[in-house]
């Protein structure tokens, strides 16, 4: 299975508070509606973020090889208040372009050289056709939150992704807003606030889109079954640090722990198996102990060719400079194994 990651080429924040205020390179996004004593009436925020064309092609074009895809807007949550009910985040297609401009939020003087509430190039040029940003109202269901729910954003925009791949619009990029029945909304009680990090941050947590695929194949050969759960799974092909742009195959030696002895000149040890097709890997941030892609039933699973088991990743959806942990999963006998062997290898930029 496979899974790669695009960074944005460009995000920003339009408030309605300061509606000719450019945010290209804050190092936050935001969605929010809030009510400050300060102000008569709420005040909304809404994020724009763009990813290459040219590069969504190339995944697709090179990479992607079978039907069986799924395309994840993510952010990761920065600061979030305000969230005691069912609160709803939207992601729309934008219809129009839009300049990313140099500005943060209040800077002094503030920044007008870019997209704002009003305008979608810079102070005074190219008006929104409606203020707060253009749209196409697609049917992608929106991301519900509650109070104690994860506040990190994981929208399915396959559908979106497509669209664009089959010039049914062009890409600009996505807008994240509220649900329109929770913008603009008075009153204490009505108050979310999401901030993102934006792909200025200086954390290991820009927002990505995330596209999956099927690439799994399944031929054992004349490799042996694993059939217990006590086992011991090695990590081969794996030279501990790797370019950005790498593409690593890494290979699996697999056998019983506690191998049932039997008279042969090869070492018990030696052997290979092969696991079942349940099989997933995930790859954690060792410093922060976090998944940074997870066991996905559909897109980590195992493959398996006459050699033995192997996955393939993508290095360029891995933070450069960041030494990362890999894990195993596989179903044996009705016993779910979680395996962490310390399997460790870093990304470098080139």
């Amino acid at each position: 299975m496979a899974v790669y990651k695009i960074f944005p080429t460009k995000d920003a924040t339009l408030y309605s508070a300061y509606p000719n205020m450019n945010t290209g390179t804050d190092a936050i996004l935001e969605v929010s509606n809030t009510n400050p004593d300060i102000s008569p009436s709420p005040r909304v925020a809404r994020s724009l973020l763009d990813f290459y064309q040219l590069e969504i092609d190339d995944v697709f074009d090179n990479k992607v090889d079978s039907a069986n895809h799924r395309c994840n807007l993510k952010l990761y949550i920065a600061e979030a208040t305000g969230i005691t009910t069912d609160t709803m985040i939207e992601a729309y297609p934008i219809s129009s372009s839009w300049k990313v401009g140099t500005g943060q939020y209040l800077d002094s003087p503030q920044s007008t050289n870019g997209t704002s509430w009003n305008y979608r190039n810079y102070s005074g040029s190219e008006a929104w056709d409606n203020a707060g940003g253009d749209y196409i109202n697609t049917l992608t269901p929106p991301q519900h939150f509650y109070l104690r729910s994860s506040k990190d954003i994981n929208i399915n925009v396959t559908d979106i992704v497509n669209e664009w791949r089959a010039n049914s619009y062009d890409n600009y990029g996505f807008m994240l807003k509220l649900d329109s029945s929770q913008e603009f909304i008075s009153g204490s009680a009505n108050q979310p606030l999401f901030k993102y990090f934006s792909v200025d941050t200086n954390t290991i947590y820009p927002p990505c889109l995330e596209i999956s695929w099927d690439d799994f194949l399944y031929e054992t050969g004349s490799l042996s079954p694993l059939t217990t759960s006590d086992v011991k799974i090695a990590l081969d092909s794996n030279p501990g640090i790797f370019y950005s742009e790498s593409i690593n195959r890494f290979r699996l030696n697999v056998r019983p722990e506690f191998p049932v002895r039997t008279f042969q000149t090869a070492s018990l040890y030696t052997t290979n198996h092969y696991l079942p097709t349940a099989s997933y890997y995930a790859i954690k941030d060792l410093d922060t102990d976090e998944f940074v892609v997870d066991f996905d039933s559909s897109y980590t699973k195992i493959s398996c060719d006459g050699n033995g088991n192997y996955f393939d990743i993508y290095m360029n959806g891995l933070e450069p400079e960041r030494y990362y942990k890999i894990l195993f999963q596989t179903t044996i006998s009705g016993s779910t194994i979680v395996k962490d062997e310390n399997y460790t290898f870093k990304v470098v930029n080139e």
